[in-house]
């Protein structure tokens, strides 16, 4: 058996397309269930949480704080931002900074960005004699990581390598101070 669709907005006054009954029925069934999941979908956009992130130019504030903190204290350092994922979104070693900074500072970041917590208190843990938490991922046991936080959030995580570990925590500290004591 054959069903005739008449299809309107069509450039012809009138245009039919003759389609098998079954056939018919599957066309209709799939316009409908594209439909909904349309409309599912946007109300479900609507829905989910949203949070904040670290952007460029707070990126860039930080990090000109921090050197500046760096020149006044005049040292040389490594200066890395990450995510709350513990991902780089900027690094900077200075020309007289020494080559394990490198790893130093982002471990720092991202030990603070992980634990939300400074990389200091990963040295006073192991200070105490709880030494299992270096078993614990992207633990760091050094002073220097700052978490990076808006409210209770953790966006994020800024550390400083280079210096005595006080003098890389305040650089760090520097950063956060631009961005968030205005």
């Amino acid at each position: 058996m054959q069903t005739v669709l008449s299809l309107p907005g069509s450039t012809c006054e009138r245009t039919r397309i003759s389609i098998e009954r079954g056939a018919a029925i599957t066309w209709i069934a799939a316009c409908c269930v594209a439909a909904m999941l349309a409309l599912a979908t946007q109300g479900a956009a609507a829905d989910l949480p949203t949070r904040p992130t670290l952007n460029l130019a707070t990126i860039k504030t930080m990090v000109a704080a921090a050197e500046a903190e760096a020149a006044r204290r005049n040292v040389q350092v490594t200066i890395c931002v990450v995510d709350e994922s513990g991902n780089l979104l900027f690094f900077e070693k200075a020309d007289g900074a020494t080559l394990n900074t490198i790893q130093f500072a982002q471990k720092k970041a991202r030990h603070a960005a992980f634990y939300g917590q400074p990389s200091a208190a990963g040295a006073e843990a192991v200070k105490k004699g709880n030494v299992e938490v270096l078993a614990f991922p992207e633990f760091f046991p050094n002073q220097g990581g700052l978490p990076i936080k808006v409210g209770s959030v953790i966006v994020g995580g800024i550390a400083a390598s280079g210096a005595k570990s006080e003098i890389d925590e305040a650089i760090a500290q520097a950063g956060l101070d631009a961005v968030f004591k205005r």
